[in-house]
């Protein structure tokens, strides 16, 4: 099996890494990175768990290969939070109720803070359409919409 040397950011830190061909993003931010806060759900791309952004954009670690990401630009729940304090988005959701069993929530967290960052003050309707990749069985999804409309009200402002 062939090793590929890559150099990564994540979240805001440069990273080289030794990854063997068809190691998919998600493992190597697991495996060799020990940031596990992004989740194996399915491993097929339908769960929306393992969601992290890649040079803005969020996208399914599981359907990634860690090559690919060579000089690439990765955020993971890990890098949500600053200096121990919480993104406004983490608060609101939390604030809301939005958090039963927690396993959804790195990938939800993720897909919405991508949508703040398109859009600071989205309706329902874009925020339903921005978490459609993300499956939660617990709460149901009102309370993390609910979350998300709160966090767009306290977020500072884009520069």
């Amino acid at each position: 099996m062939a090793f590929h040397k890559i150099n990564i950011t994540i979240n805001g830190g440069l990273e080289q890494v030794l990854v063997p061909s068809n190691m998919t993003l998600m493992q190597m931010l697991r495996e060799s990175l020990a940031l596990t806060g992004t989740k194996n759900g399915c491993s097929a791309g339908e769960c929306g768990a393992c969601t992290v952004l890649l040079n803005g954009e969020p996208v399914n670690s599981c359907m990634v290969l860690a090559v690919e990401c060579n000089e690439a630009n990765v955020v993971t729940v890990e890098g949500l939070a600053d200096d121990k304090q919480l993104d406004p988005l983490q608060g609101a959701i939390i604030d809301a109720g939005g958090v039963q069993c927690g396993f959804c929530t790195p990938g939800i967290l993720i897909s919405a803070r991508a949508l703040l960052d398109r859009n600071p003050n989205p309706g329902e309707e874009e925020i339903k359409e921005a978490l459609v990749g993300n499956l939660c069985r617990c709460t149901g999804y009102v309370r993390i919409i609910e979350g998300v409309k709160a966090a767009a009200k306290v977020q500072p402002a884009q520069a």
